[in-house]
């Protein structure tokens, strides 16, 4: 067998997708452990760098509808998603926030959830991208328990036989038994008394401050964080620039970079690409355990 194809779609046309897409394509350290293969729409290269606009957020959408079908085909073996910009997606009328809801509809996925890797420090998110004052009812026992659930079951895949997840308190101090919200006690505990009894190796609610330093020394694989941010400015403040997003419970390998569109210095060729080569790299690493490991949405 050769080399696994990875599918890396440049993402909005006027940001720095495409610089750092076609950088980390020529790579030497990608091209010794895959054959990347770029997906752009005919016709951005018009897009003005730095401009959010309806066309820009159409031609991302459409590169990564066509690698999304090229993957269900086994025409490539994993996607790479470049940065998108929601507010052009918006412009053009497309009503997904994101990559994460998209993929999940493309592919028929039921359950998927982010998770960012970057070796000492994984995080998987509960919510995604929903406004704050939504998540403590978003956060259901269901919810809970699917996202331990599928970081349990999609670790392995990451060199993590039997996992130790950590579950991030949403309140200050966790709760403080209650004293500063009754969402650990209510709704937490249940989860991970029934996780357990499953098998998952996933600890009580933790206080936010602590569990992702606590993760990162080694005590946890990965921490389920209750919302976006929670779990992101961690990850961003320790790792930015080598930590990879990956989509859990696809029935295909999608990976991503940590950062935005860059519209700030789209254009200007000072683009970093090593994010992207870290996504790339990863993909191919997933691409080439997939037979065993792939776990449905």
């Amino acid at each position: 067998m050769g080399l696994p194809r990875i599918g890396v779609t440049t993402g909005d046309p006027a940001g720095i997708g495409p610089e750092v897409a076609k950088r980390a394509a020529g790579d030497p350290t990608v091209l010794a452990v895959c054959e990347p293969v770029l997906y752009t729409t005919p016709g951005a290269g018009a897009c003005r760098p730095g401009v959010v606009s309806a066309v820009a957020g159409r031609a991302a959408y459409q590169a990564v509808t066509r690698a999304v079908r090229d993957a269900q085909a086994d025409r490539i073996d994993a996607i790479v998603t470049g940065p998108i910009h929601k507010q052009a997606w918006a412009r053009a009328g497309l009503r997904w926030r994101g990559h994460t809801e998209l993929l999940a509809e493309l592919t028929g996925a039921r359950d998927v959830r982010m998770m960012f890797y970057a070796g000492r420090l994984s995080v998987v998110l509960a919510t995604v991208h929903v406004p704050l004052a939504h998540v403590p009812g978003l956060l259901t026992r269901e919810r809970l328990e699917k996202t331990i659930a599928l970081a349990h079951a999609e670790l392995p895949r990451f060199g993590v036989p039997r996992p130790r997840l950590a579950l991030a308190g949403l309140n200050p101090h966790a709760g403080e038994d209650g004293l500063l919200g009754n969402e650990e006690q209510e709704v937490f505990a249940p989860v991970v008394e029934s996780c357990r009894a499953r098998g998952v190796d996933v600890s009580d609610p933790i206080s936010a401050d602590v569990v992702f330093r606590r993760a990162a020394d080694g005590e946890f694989d990965a921490v389920i964080a209750c919302y976006h941010d929670q779990g992101l400015i961690p990850i961003k403040l320790m790792a930015f620039g080598r930590a990879v997003n990956v989509t859990l419970g696809l029935p295909i390998v999608r990976t991503s970079v940590d950062h935005g569109t860059g519209f700030d210095i789209a254009g200007k060729g000072v683009a970093d690409p090593a994010a992207m080569i870290s996504a790339v790299r990863l993909a191919a690493r997933l691409a080439a355990a997939r037979p065993a490991a792939v776990v449905s949405g």
